[in-house]
């Protein structure tokens, strides 16, 4: 079976980036569109570059032009590669436990609605937390709250700033995500 992915984004888009050249020649999983609701995203400067089909909906409104677009596109997992926005119950119900997403802590620790890049960095340095991490976990109705798939845990060094803290993260997310999407889709997970 062939697996189409949908990667959403709202800003840079380097995890899309590198979703792309991890699956690029894959022999059962291809990603054949990114989807964004910021017309000024980065990303879609990435895609255009990657050869990507993009799409850019007004995430305030009513889903039925992503809905229909992924479904035209034979799309069958969306994956959340820095998207901000709360995914509808529609598509949820449509793509049950086809949806991942990857957060920049440990959850359920700085998890949740506001946290998402340097607040949730900043919050894991003021509150003098010993490790640090990344989730990949399901997506539901809720923020960071869908089921855990895979955790890695760093320590957070007495020297780490946002910046630096961010940056060992993002080498986390780069170096785990494309691994865990595809084992979880092929059910190796």
């Amino acid at each position: 079976m062939k697996y189409n992915l949908a990667l959403f984004a709202s800003g840079s888009g380097s995890n899309v980036e590198n979703i792309f050249n991890y699956y690029k020649g894959h022999k059962s999983i291809s990603v054949s569109s990114v989807l964004t609701n910021n017309k000024n995203a980065y990303v879609l400067k990435r895609a255009k570059k990657l050869n990507i089909e993009s799409f850019t909906f007004d995430s305030n409104n009513d889903e039925s032009q992503v809905l229909s677009f992924l479904l035209s596109n034979n799309i069958t997992h969306i994956i959340l590669a820095g998207y901000l926005k709360l995914i509808s119950p529609k598509l949820i119900e449509i793509y049950k436990d086809k949806i991942l997403n990857i957060h920049p802590s440990l959850l359920p620790k700085f998890g949740g609605k506001g946290y998402y890049g340097s607040f949730v960095h900043e919050s894991v340095i003021n509150s003098n937390e010993k490790y640090s991490g990344i989730t990949i976990h399901l997506v539901n109705k809720q923020y960071d709250k869908g089921k855990i798939l895979f955790q890695k845990k760093i320590r957070v060094n007495n020297s780490d700033s946002v910046e630096s803290l961010s940056n060992r993260i993002h080498n986390l997310e780069y170096k785990f995500y494309p691994h865990i999407i595809e084992k979880y889709i092929l059910n190796k997970l």
